[in-house]
């Protein structure tokens, strides 16, 4: 590939990767998986996770992940679903792999979650709550993806 045409290239795929991203934002809730992710943009599975992992610092999947559990925290801080209600609401389909992913994003289970945030964030604005609540990977899970 000639550099003239490598840019133009490049820009493509990250519109590409944008669409993708975008998507997942939208449909976190529905059952996506990377295969079908790479469908919708007409791109292999591999290609796709490279290309979005270098683009963005993560795997479609660790991305689709993390807005599901940002989105199970703000359901979480209302109180007025369960666990399990909230593990299903955001899409995933495994109570253990939704509280295993929780756990390691958010540094706490689902369960003690919901307990302190309701608490903590009594009385704040949703808009602000959430920015103070945005998950963030903790030491633990950051090390332990490493090796």
């Amino acid at each position: 590939m000639s550099s003239s045409s490598a840019k133009p290239q490049h820009l493509r795929d990250l519109a590409l990767l944008r669409r993708v991203r975008d998507r997942i934002d939208r449909e976190y809730a529905q059952p996506l998986d990377v295969e079908a992710l790479a469908r919708g943009v007409n791109i292999s599975a591999g290609h796709l996770s490279r290309e979005f992992r270098r683009a963005y610092g993560e795997s479609p999947y660790s991305y689709l992940m993390t807005r599901r559990i940002e989105r199970a925290m703000a359901l979480l801080r209302r109180g007025d679903l369960s666990v399990t209600e909230v593990c299903f609401a955001v899409g995933c389909s495994s109570l253990g792999t939704f509280s295993t992913r929780f756990t390691e994003l958010v540094g706490m289970p689902p369960s003690a979650y919901r307990r302190e945030a309701a608490q903590a964030t009594e009385g704040m604005p949703p808009c602000v709550a959430k920015q103070v609540t945005r998950p963030i990977r903790n030491q633990e899970a950051r090390s332990s993806a490493r090796t």
